[in-house]
């Protein structure tokens, strides 16, 4: 590992499984930490398997793993035993970052807590990611992004067509915003302690996250707003909703905003018309008429190929924008000149893609492959001191 990656001296636990508490974890190593990620014997990450299971795309590389746990250590520890956390702790001891998402009540019961594990190091950035948040009835309550983050912050339920049923997010949509939020708890405690000498207790929640993206929306209920009007706008406007041309491709009118570009939509499209149709003749009305609008123009933009009518509003310079599909990002110019993505590596995939912190000037670390269950458990073992015998031991009594 290159000295000269920023955090190479930072000594990180990922002690957490699935996505948003270890993948702070792996923009630490991105940037050079020596990350050892602990697992339970036999078991392991769950999130090792999503990319076999049912609701995934069809891959003959375990896509997931090898992007989220890339560039760490794994060991086994069985948690539940004492000898398994009498090992934890000597490696908090000696740690500069501690990450988690157990549940509240294990850690309080197994003595991984902030308060046990900060008597042993009081140095130790101990970061925390729950559900549901740190306090109240639902504080040991289990949670997914796809649940805590997206359907109880309210994000489900504004974001859908009319007449439609709220819709389920992608697995780890807010996964992995949620940990760039841990990954800045981090840091910024980080810095405290440069100043300070103190560790810290860092923390968030997936419904902070959630409640956080809803925010723009979400604060007028703090205001005593009323959301009835909103609903039925945001649901009806036609700038708002989508439009599928011949080849099953989808456009939005989203940034299509001053009178200028409405008449350049409607000119493009082949309904000047509609400019003096005093149904759709200034915003408020077509506010009001929203329903009809669209009605109008949806058989209009099914006439022809999304790229044929891109070349068409680019010309003519109306902001509109075609809504991308995930096999076309490799592909994609912008995504490929701005480095969000890294080389594959040891990955066995042509790229894996990045976190979205970019620092000018400051080195990453290249792609290690993601790490077997237990891959390096006697090495880290032997590192803490242990013999031969003594590993040999603890894998016979099922301590790692």
């Amino acid at each position: 590992m290159s000295e000269d990656l920023l955090f190479a001296d930072l000594k990180v636990l990922d002690v957490g499984s699935w996505i948003a508490a270890p993948v702070a974890t792996t923009m630490l190593a991105d940037f050079g930490a020596q990350v050892i990620k602990v697992e339970a014997p036999g078991i392991g990450d769950g999130y090792r398997l999503f990319s076999e299971s049912a609701g995934a795309p069809d891959s003959a590389v375990n896509f997931a793993w090898q992007m989220d746990a890339r560039n760490k250590r794994s060991i086994t520890l069985n948690l539940k035993s004492q000898a398994g956390r009498d090992l934890l702790y000597q490696l908090v001891a000696d740690a500069d970052v501690f990450v988690t998402n157990h549940m509240p009540q294990f850690r309080e019961d197994w003595g991984l807590g902030y308060t046990h594990l900060s008597q042993l190091n009081p140095r130790l950035i101990y970061a925390s990611l729950t559900a549901y948040g740190e306090n109240g009835p639902e504080r040991n309550r289990e949670g997914f992004d796809l649940v805590a983050y997206w359907a109880r912050s309210g994000l489900m339920e504004l974001v859908h067509a009319p007449d439609a049923d709220p819709a389920p997010a992608l697995p780890g949509m807010g996964d992995h915003p949620t940990a760039v939020t841990v990954y800045a708890g981090i840091v910024t405690a980080l810095l405290r302690r440069i100043r300070s000498g103190e560790g810290s207790y860092v923390h968030t929640s997936l419904l902070a996250n959630g409640v956080w993206s809803a925010s723009c929306v979400a604060q007028a209920a703090f205001a005593d707003g009323e959301f009835n009007r909103y609903r039925k706008m945001s649901r009806h406007m036609y700038t708002r909703l989508m439009y599928e041309t011949r080849d099953q491709r989808w456009l939005q009118f989203t940034m299509v905003r001053t009178e200028h570009e409405t008449d350049l939509l409607f000119a493009v499209l082949g309904v000047p018309e509609l400019l003096v149709d005093a149904r759709f003749i200034d915003q408020q009305a077509r506010l009001d008429n929203g329903d009809q609008l669209v009605k109008l123009l949806r058989p209009v933009i099914r006439t022809r190929d999304a790229q044929a009518w891109m070349d068409d509003f680019n010309a003519a310079g109306v902001p509109v924008g075609l809504v991308g599909e995930v096999e076309r990002l490799p592909q994609d110019q912008q995504v490929v000149a701005n480095g969000m993505l890294l080389e594959g590596g040891e990955s066995g995939m042509q790229a894996v893609i990045k976190h979205p912190i970019n620092i000018a000037g400051m080195p990453t670390q290249s792609v290690q492959r993601a790490p077997d269950r237990g891959e390096h458990t006697e090495q880290v073992l032997a590192e803490l001191g242990l013999t031969r015998a003594e590993i040999d031991v603890l894998k016979d009594t099922g301590v790692v």
